[in-house]
This record gives C-alpha cells, structure tokens and sequence, in this order.
C-alpha cells in the first residue's frame, strides 16, 4: 500500500466451517497489518454463508463463535478494529435492497466468479437470487460504512469493480446536485503467502488437507509427519527433487534461507530423509501455532468477553450504518414523517 494517510477499510469472513492455516496466511496476517495502520470494520459474514448453504444453516450457527474465537487469538484487536456480525446491523439488507432496484442485470451476470462457482459447486442448487446477487450485498457491505478501501485477491478485483460502479451510479442518479455521498473504494492487493493442503492442492475442508488452528497440536504433528512428499523417495537413499514435494511449499514460508540450502542439498543427495525434513518444519509450525493455540483456549474460556466484544462491536457498526442510511433515504426521498 502506498497511502500513508489512515484509510477506512472493510473485510469480512463467512462462517462455513473451522479456520484453517490457509485462512490465516492468507487472509489474517493481512489484517493484523492493516489493523495496525487504518480504521479497519472486520464482519462475520454470515448472510453470505447462506448463499451457498442456505438449506443448513446450522453450519453458520456451529461455526460462527468458533471463527470470532479464532479471530481474536490470532491477535485481531477490538481496541483497534471494530468487529462484529453482518445479520446484527440489518441496515446491510436495507441497502442492498435499494441497490438492487438500481443495478442492471447484466452488471451480476458478468463477475467472473459467478459462473465459476456454479461450475465448481454442481451439487448445490444455486440458481437463487441470493447466489447470482452476493456481490451485490458485498456493495452493500463496503458502501454501507463508506469504506474507501477493500483488501482482495485477484480473483476478487471484479467484485470492488462491481462496488464501485454501484457506488458511480447512486451517486449520478441521486447526487448530481451535492457530493458524492458514497466513495469508490480502492482494491487493496494485499501479498498472501500461498500456503498449500497437505496434498499439494488447495487448503479446503472439503479436501480434507487443512491445518486447522484450534485443532491440538499432537494432530498437527501426526499431519505433518504422514505428509506425502517426492513420489520418487520411496526408500531412504532414494534421491530427490524438493520441488515435487508438498513439504518444500511449506518450507518456502517457514524456513531461512540457509536451511532451505541445507534441505534442498540433503534430499537430492539423500543426505536427510523426509523426516528429517519435516522435523525443521515442525519446529516452525510449533513456534507459530502453539501461542495462538493457548491464547484461544484462554479466551474460549470466557465466553462472556467475547460475546461483549461482539455485542459492542454490532453496536458501533450499526451507528455508523444508521448514519448512512439516513443520508441514503434522503437521497431517495424517503424518510416519511408520518
């Protein structure tokens, strides 16, 4: 990021299932920093989870506590960030709705995620609405708080395409006469360690390849070590090639520089086996995932603060939706004294 001056930025996670390491490389260490530097609204995003799983909602209810317990180990400050719950500040819906007066169709139909999730979640009915205009509600989200800057992937770049044009056009429909009431937010590509299932492929429960955080670590452990490594190794003095093992992706982010030398000398030599290999790793994961695993048991345990974090959390979220929400109605020429 190139902006030195504090910036309102918003992000949200859904609540589909337990957080995982992928999670946390890739998402939470971003938020860490940005919390640290910016005015930061961080949402479970739980209407979300029902575009997808709208037929078992328990999913959301078993999950939710779990992930804002996972947030806050990790280090997530309420002293900094404001968190809180998307369904607790209905203004979301409220605006959505009005925007989904104002959107033309097409607008949803051409993000590019769209059609690619219908593919890739065949076994789900998604022809709803609510699926084809997510992104919609993700305008809602950033635009609701006047966010003007949205921290992304690449393959969400569209979706803040699509918040910013919404943003153009309720601004030309309704304020051609004063400011702009809402911004257009800025895609905030923040770098993500790409940290891989223990397969190789994507980390995805689905997959069953995760590294969850709130599991113990005698799990972690037993993972790492059956971790299938280079096909060619089959015996001890086998040689190998690391950049065919799934070890070596986790050794790119954990390991320094001169023990990824070693390493790699060591199994295309055959000096080291693989358990030797992922015993460095280990050592790695250890030093990262015990801290936060004991800092979330302790806060598991008080149930009460987390759920006043939350609670004050919804509190200022829904202040500030509130504010805008009566700017929006008097663009609209609503807000009847009746």
């Amino acid at each position: 990021m190139t902006h030195s001056a504090p910036r309102r930025v918003l992000s949200g996670m859904r609540p589909t299932g337990h957080l995982h390491m992928g999670h946390y490389k890739g998402v939470l260490e971003n938020w860490l920093q940005l919390q640290r530097q910016h005015q930061c609204y961080f949402f479970a995003a739980d209407w979300h989870a029902l575009t997808t799983d709208y037929a078992n909602p328990d999913i959301v209810r078993q999950t939710i506590w779990d992930m804002l317990i996972d947030w806050l180990a990790v280090g997530i400050d309420p002293a900094q960030s404001v968190i809180f719950i998307q369904s607790e500040v209905p203004e979301h819906a409220e605006l959505h709705l009005l925007f989904s007066f104002m959107t033309p169709l097409p607008w949803l139909e051409r993000v590019p995620t769209y059609k690619d999730q219908i593919e890739q979640l065949r076994e789900k009915d998604l022809g709803t609405y609510g699926f084809l205009g997510y992104p919609l509600l993700q305008a809602a989200d950033i635009l609701i708080y006047l966010a003007d800057a949205v921290p992304v992937g690449e393959d969400q770049v569209p979706h803040v395409e699509l918040t910013r044009e919404v943003a153009r056009r309720f601004n030309h429909l309704y304020r051609k006469q004063g400011q702009p009431l809402f911004p257009e937010p800025a895609a905030l590509l923040m770098p993500a360690a790409k940290l891989p299932g223990l397969d190789g492929r994507k980390m995805s429960k689905s997959y069953g390849n995760t590294i969850e955080l709130a599991e113990s670590w005698k799990t972690t452990e037993k993972k790492i070590k059956t971790m299938p490594t280079d096909p060619a190794r089959v015996r001890r003095d086998d040689p190998g090639t690391p950049e065919k093992c799934p070890v070596w992706a986790y050794h790119r982010i954990y390991s320094s520089d001169e023990e990824r030398q070693e390493l790699d000398a060591g199994c295309r030599s055959a000096g080291i086996g693989c358990l030797d290999c992922k015993k460095v790793l280990l050592c790695h994961l250890e030093e990262e995932l015990q801290p936060i695993r004991e800092r979330r048991e302790a806060i598991a345990g008080r149930m009460d603060d987390v759920r006043d974090i939350v609670r004050e959390g919804n509190k200022k979220a829904r202040l500030q939706a509130s504010r805008t929400m009566d700017k929006v109605r008097r663009a609209l020429k609503m807000g009847y004294r009746v």
